[in-house]
């Protein structure tokens, strides 16, 4: 890579020519193998992956296949790579690249739109009309890494700089693998209307958006703010991170329990995490007249909802795909500045050799595993290299 064209590289940082890769092979099969490290175009960098989260998208990737597209249909037996959640140091710079620096801690998003569709345009990136149809040529400019382009179960990932974001000092390499969580809980704020101060938000489902979509409503001034959801030593964090009530809906009219907190007319705001059925309609019937309602969960199955009670009641219901509009970078500037900790989520963290243990511990939720952090270097590699 030293020697290609636009490619600015330091002998203080050597890249190899291969990397150690995770791919897909059949359904919940994973095997690992050495890629080409992958180089850098125009306006893009390489990134040699530190840390990477594991996410429930990528264990439904795994298993189902879907959201992810490559080559225009799934993504088994294709030499693919999930992950999307990673963070790393700068390598190498493509053509055109000031904005960063090799040796720059930084963190990602997961989408680059191809910047010419009608929704690329409004700024809708993660809704690009191009998604998943460049069949793997990436000069048509959408990249979804993890879900259309190659992701973080690596050792190396080039992404687009429209994606990067530098990572302070002062945060560590797990909690700078959490900035896509924060911005997909920021973005679903910002679809509902960005101006929450003073309204009131319920949050269901505990898990890493739920718990941090608690803390930002909370960053952002609103109240009161309500967790709902099964798990009390998940509802424990969601108190610990902004929650001013937290519901067990264990045997529990939930919708009740709301309208006793928040007044009878219901709350101005809710984000659904849980996906299911029940969740959905229960949202719909805690929400106000006139409320808005987020759709954050990929649900498995269509649901049969009361859409009569939503016109009656002239609510506004949203979905949201991913961290849009820049939304990780305002949770990065409030995770920086230390409006909450978003750290509180991650409990485990594994060796990007143990991979499949740490899916493991996520899917089946081991030790009420939360979010579950892979390092793909160990801390004694990572001392020596600040030392340097």
């Amino acid at each position: 890579m030293e020697n290609t064209p636009g490619v600015t590289t330091s002998t203080r940082m050597p890249v190899p020519d291969t990397m150690k890769a995770w791919v897909i092979g059949d359904p919940d099969e994973l095997v690992q193998v050495e890629k080409p490290v992958p180089v850098p175009s125009r306006a893009e960098i390489l990134i040699r992956i530190d840390a990477v989260a594991i996410c429930a998208t990528d264990l439904e990737i795994i298993h189902y296949g879907t959201p992810a597209l490559i080559e225009g249909g799934s993504p088994f037996n294709k030499n693919f790579t999930p992950g999307h959640e990673y963070m790393g140091t700068v390598a190498a710079l493509g053509e055109g690249v000031d904005e960063f620096a090799i040796g720059d801690r930084v963190t990602v998003e997961i989408h680059a739109g191809c910047g010419q569709c009608k929704r690329c345009r409004q700024g809708m990136y993660t809704s690009c009309l191009n998604y998943g149809l460049n069949y793997g040529d990436v000069k048509k400019g959408h990249r979804a890494n993890g879900f259309t382009t190659d992701g973080g179960f690596t050792e190396y990932a080039v992404n687009h700089i429209n994606t990067v974001i530098k990572v302070p000092d002062t945060m560590s390499d797990e909690e700078a693998t959490l900035v896509v969580t924060a911005g997909t809980s920021m973005y679903g704020l910002t679809e509902l209307g960005g101006l929450v101060a003073g309204e009131s938000v319920v949050v269901m489902g505990p898990g890493p958006i739920g718990l941090l979509a608690v803390a930002v409503a909370k960053s952002l001034g609103a109240a009161p703010v309500i967790l709902t959801g099964t798990r009390d030593s998940r509802l424990k964090i969601g108190k610990e991170l902004g929650a001013d009530h937290v519901i067990n809906v264990k045997d529990t009219d939930v919708v009740g329990k709301v309208k006793d907190i928040a007044g009878q007319q219901g709350v101005d705001y809710v984000v659904e995490c849980a996906g299911t059925e029940t969740a959905i309609n229960d949202a719909i019937h805690m929400t106000n007249r006139g409320g808005k309602i987020c759709f954050a969960a990929f649900p498995h199955d269509p649901a049969t909802i009361d859409l009569p009670h939503v016109v009656k009641n002239n609510m506004y219901m949203y979905g949201i795909r991913g961290e849009g509009k820049s939304a990780t970078h305002r949770a990065m500037a409030f995770m920086a500045e230390k409006r909450f900790d978003a750290s509180l989520i991650h409990t485990h963290t594994f060796a990007l050799d143990d991979l499949p243990e740490a899916l493991r511990y996520a899917r089946e939720r081991v030790d009420d595993a939360i979010k579950v952090v892979v390092r793909a270097r160990d801390a004694e590699q990572q001392l020596k290299a600040v030392s340097k």
